[in-house]
Parts: C-alpha cells; structure tokens; sequence
C-alpha cells in the first residue's frame, strides 16, 4: 500500500520537475542560508558524529580532573581543620581588628595558580581593591604581596606599582608549616607594615566558600594599643619571665602569629580551591552530558531524514522508470 501511494506520488511529482530547466531549480540564497533554513537536514552525519566524539572525551576529561580535586581535598582538609587551632589563641590574645587606622598597610593576597575552580580568585582580587581604597589616603601606603599565578595576571593588569613581592608554585609541594614560614619570613624581611591584612577564601564546604580578612599588627602597634587601652591593654598585666624586653617579645609574638596565620590561610584557600574546582568540573561533566543528549537527538534526525530521502529518490526513480516503458 505504501509503496502505491509513493508511485502515485513520483507519477505526479515527475513532470512538473523534469518540465523545469535546471538553471531554475538553482536556490538564488548562498550555502550558509541553505543551512539556516534546513535545519538539521544540511548537517552530516560525519559533523555530528565528530563532535559527539569531541563531547565525550570533554566529559572523560572533565570528570577525571573532579576525582583528582576531591582526593586532593581530602588530604588538606583535615589540615586545615587542624591548622585552625594555631592561631586562635593569638585572636583571643590580641584580637583581630580589621577597620584598625594605620599609615601603612600591606594586603596579602592568596589565589591559586591554577584555574578551572569557579570564583574564588576573583572574588579575593575584588576584596584587596577593596581594602586599597579603604586604607589609602594622603598621608597613608598601601602595597600588596601577591601568592599565586591568577591573582599576580590580574592585579598586574593595574596596580603594578603597588606590588612588592609576588610568589607563584607554592602548592606545587604538599604545604607544611616549615615552607610556608619561610614564606613569611621573607616577606616581613621584603616589606614595612603597621598592618598586614591576609586576603584568603575560608573553607566550609565543597560549595561554600567565604572571603576573610586576618590582621596581623606590626610589635609597634600592638604596643600602642596596649597602652592605649581596650583588649590589648590586657598585655601588661602578663609577666616577663627572662631578660627578654616587652619589645623584643612583642617582636617574636607578631613573626610566630603570621606565620600561623598564613599557615592556616593557605591551607584554607587550598581547600578552597579544590571545592571549587570539583564544583566547576560537576557542572561541566553535566553539561557535557546534556549536549551529548541534544546532539545524539541531531543525530537520529539527520539519519533518519538521509534514509527517508533516500527512499524517496529510490521510489522516484522507479515510478519513472515504470512511466517511461
């Protein structure tokens, strides 16, 4: 039955195309146009299969990089954990005093030297420019120690001139206290502060990151403070034990409480990171997958429509030959 109704149909269809010159069955509209109009029809198969091929290996990709990062995650998390307990007791001691007014202010800021992991460099860069023009003045000097690949690209781009020290790789090692006090070390030797101001992502969990600030004050400071009053005048009422100074003990305290602090920052900032990145490389995994899905549905179509047109060109054919005996 339905191979009749296809003669029928080449019966008629027949004449009308064959009466007409070929110079006029020519589309007046470029190849590109063509395309536009037909759709899925004027896509090859070998395009989409090719394609299809170059989405998988996306997703192979994209998946692999989202174990490797939760492994990673896994080892620094519980250290950070750990590394938490360092410098609170130096909070409870000397406060932590974000909004303090000093002439002089260094932002250290944590990024990552990789990407792929969402918007935490970003994020970080936007809250050092922030503080920049918050602590800078007439009469005042804020400079900036860059750790990490990203953020040194960007903040590069503007405030060259600003930037004493810059440091990339430092994750290239797994992170222990010994190597990022060297850290520290050089850059209390590389800048003058009244305040340094750690720029850092705290980590809460694979999805949540939050931007924190920690303060650390120069011994000079700390002893103005104290004698000003407030919780540092809590200070004096310590003994020294030793032939230690107040001063030279105020020095030990503020190197041993940065280098704590930047200690648990990095660490905080790596695991960051790593969420971040298993985050991104989820999404990414899913939507390879969903482009996998409308490009295999393109597929079908496409093949189903060359076998329909193929058949119709069979059917044709034979109608006309049947007409012509």
């Amino acid at each position: 039955m339905a191979m009749a109704v296809f003669r029928r149909e080449g019966r008629r269809l027949l004449p009308s195309i064959a009466a007409r010159p070929i110079a006029a069955i020519r589309s007046p509209l470029s190849s590109d146009q063509e395309e536009g109009l037909l759709g899925v029809r004027s896509i090859s198969t070998q395009v989409v299969r090719n394609r299809m091929k170059s989405v998988k290996n996306i997703q192979k990709i994209t998946k692999a990089m989202k174990m490797v990062a939760a492994s990673k995650l896994r080892a620094v998390q519980g250290r950070a954990e750990n590394s938490r307990g360092l410098w609170q007791p130096f909070t409870a001691l000397l406060g932590d005093n974000p909004s303090i007014d000093v002439k002089k202010s260094v932002v250290v800021t944590l990024s990552s030297d990789k990407g792929l992991c969402g918007g935490i460099n970003s994020t970080v860069v936007k809250v050092s420019r922030a503080l920049y023009k918050l602590n800078s003045g007439p009469e005042k000097e804020v400079q900036f120690v860059i750790v990490g690949e990203k953020a040194k690209a960007i903040m590069f781009r503007d405030s060259k001139n600003d930037i004493v020290l810059s440091v990339t790789e430092l994750n290239k090692n797994p992170l222990n206290y010994a190597q990022v006090s060297v850290l520290a070390d050089d850059i209390l030797k590389n800048v003058e502060f009244d305040a340094l101001r750690i720029v850092y992502n705290k980590f809460h969990s694979v999805v949540a990151f939050l931007p924190t600030v920690s303060t650390v004050l120069s011994p000079e400071i700390i002893e103005k403070e104290s004698e000003v009053g407030g919780k540092l005048g809590e200070l004096d009422s310590y003994e020294i034990e030793g032939g230690e100074t107040k001063g030279e003990i105020l020095q030990n305290l503020a190197e041993f409480q940065f280098s704590c602090v930047m200690f648990n920052a990095v660490l905080e900032n790596a695991c960051s990171e790593m969420g971040a990145r298993m985050s991104a490389m989820d999404s990414s995994s899913r939507n390879a997958g969903e482009m996998l899905d409308r490009l295999t549905l393109t597929y079908n179509r496409t093949r189903q429509a060359s076998i329909t047109t193929e058949l119709i060109e069979i059917i044709s054919g034979a109608s006309a030959l049947e007409a012509a005996k």
